[in-house]
């Protein structure tokens, strides 16, 4: 990237965010393994991490008041840049939970890699990655569970229940989620070769 390019993009930043969200999101920022730009939004409560020795590497992104990342002994989350965590969303990471760049995920969303305990003796706790790509949209109080792949450009609405990986570019929703529709841009029969 040049140089005059670099300064106008953070010229943009602190015109658009206010002094005290960029020293959150510096002050949250010394928590993560590795950061770029971080802005925290929304007042009260701040973000909260629970860091269990894992690694979280985040991008340029957005955290709003009452988002909660807990990251397990031997996990990573990766955020990407360009995204953001509305309010009180919350993402446990047991084992690995990957989000894209430019992703808009709503408020109360859950994001889960773990079942968080054994159902039974014979039953013990799964871990399975999540894996989610560029440009996905999630609505608010979506639940997104252990295992699941969501293909680059996709949408879950809202109150949706995830327990299957989506396609690029589908419109899912339900509990649990179904496709609804496909985007006319992600009708190549490439795309539609996800697994």
């Amino acid at each position: 990237m040049h140089y005059t390019e670099y300064f106008r993009r953070i010229r943009l930043r602190w015109r658009k965010y206010t002094l005290s969200e960029h020293l959150y999101g510096f002050w949250l920022s010394r928590k993560f393994t590795r950061s770029g730009y971080v802005v925290v939004s929304g007042g009260r409560p701040l973000p909260r991490v629970i860091q269990k020795g894992g690694q979280i590497l985040v991008g340029n992104c957005q955290l709003y008041s009452g988002v909660r990342l807990e990251v397990g002994p031997m996990a990573t989350l990766i955020i990407g840049n360009g995204t953001y965590l509305n309010r009180n969303t919350l993402i446990v990471c047991e084992d690995r939970v990957e989000i894209g760049e430019n992703c808009k995920i709503a408020w109360d969303v859950i994001i889960m890699d773990t079942d968080q305990h054994a159902i039974s003796k014979s039953i013990p706790m799964i871990n399975k990655p999540v894996y989610i790509g560029d440009n996905v949209w999630i609505g608010c109080r979506s639940i997104i569970l252990k295992g699941v792949k969501i293909g680059d450009g996709a949408v879950i609405a809202a109150g949706s229940v995830v327990t299957k990986s989506i396609p690029p570019g589908s419109i899912y929703g339900g509990s649990p989620a179904k496709l609804l529709a496909q985007k006319e841009e992600y009708t190549d029969v490439k795309t539609l070769l996800f697994t």
